[in-house]
């Protein structure tokens, strides 16, 4: 019988090379041996997890990120007393490469406060409509990011500025801000990969493109707006999912809500001057 406290939330997104999406606070659930056909990107946001792999025994708490490989056989259990919150990445195997598995048997855990920061971000988008780009851009990182800690790399400190290819993917995103496109397609239509354009952009312009393309929108619904356009016809017309989804971005950006915003900004009324 399962314990009442053992809560679990699945969804598959739609984010290319994301298979699934797992939240999870189990207290009493041991987990078996079990392998998956997928990369397993694991971060605990309270308690902690010991499990085993390849008949060595490891452990994962709140500033560790853990990457568990494909068709390797783990299990899992609470290491406290009162369980432990989990939530997990279940990421196709090319979005690391399978080549990679052996470095990740032996090193399953990274202590990269950065990486732990990126994996939390990219949760949060994937669970609202509407931040697709952010969530790819932000997964872009952090496969990068983990695949450097597998092959033991380390970037330059200051990577050479690609201008041209910053410049590019912001007239594309100018172009599609209403429309909206993918990162993968953004990679295919100027030959690059997703990872060299975020972090390309981020360096030139010092905000993801992601950001930028929120931005963008926020704007023009802010213009809209002027204009008395009704809040959910606007967030339509500047390529928001929907009103929710513009009344987030646009309160994070102007600090009030798209409609009390409307409001303020009707033109005060004409006072007529008697002589």
């Amino acid at each position: 019988m399962v314990a009442a406290a053992e809560q679990v939330r699945a969804w598959r997104p739609t984010v290319p090379g994301v298979s699934e999406v797992l939240h999870a606070h189990f207290t009493e659930h041991v987990y078996p041996m079990h392998a998956h056909e997928q990369w397993t990107l694991l971060i605990v946001d309270d308690g902690a997890v010991r499990f085993d792999l390849e008949r060595h025994e490891h452990g994962t708490v709140a500033d560790v990120v853990t990457l568990l490989p494909p068709h390797v056989p783990h299990n899992g259990h609470a290491a406290t007393p009162h369980g432990f919150h989990k939530r997990v990445l279940y990421l196709d195997p090319g979005r690391i490469g399978t080549e990679l598995i052996g470095r990740a048997v032996d090193s399953p855990g990274f202590a990269d406060a950065g990486l732990r920061r990126q994996v939390d971000r990219a949760h949060q988008a994937l669970l609202l409509p509407g931040d697709e780009f952010e969530a790819e851009s932000r997964l872009a990182l952090v496969c990068a990011r983990l695949a450097e800690h597998l092959r033991g790399t380390v970037p330059p400190p200051r990577p050479p500025r690609d201008r041209q290819l910053a410049h590019e993917l912001r007239e594309l995103l100018d172009a599609r801000a209403v429309d909206g496109l993918s990162l993968d397609e953004a990679a295919g239509l100027l030959f690059r990969h997703p990872t060299h354009l975020v972090r390309a952009f981020s360096r030139e312009f010092g905000m993801p493109p992601h950001q930028y393309l929120t931005s963008l929108r926020v704007d023009r619904a802010r213009r809209l707006l002027l204009t008395g356009m009704p809040v959910g016809r606007a967030a339509a017309e500047a390529g928001f999912f929907d009103q929710s989804h513009l009344t987030r971005h646009f309160r994070k950006v102007l600090g009030v809500p798209p409609g009390r915003f409307r409001t303020a900004a009707a033109p005060p009324r004409t006072r007529s001057l008697s002589r």
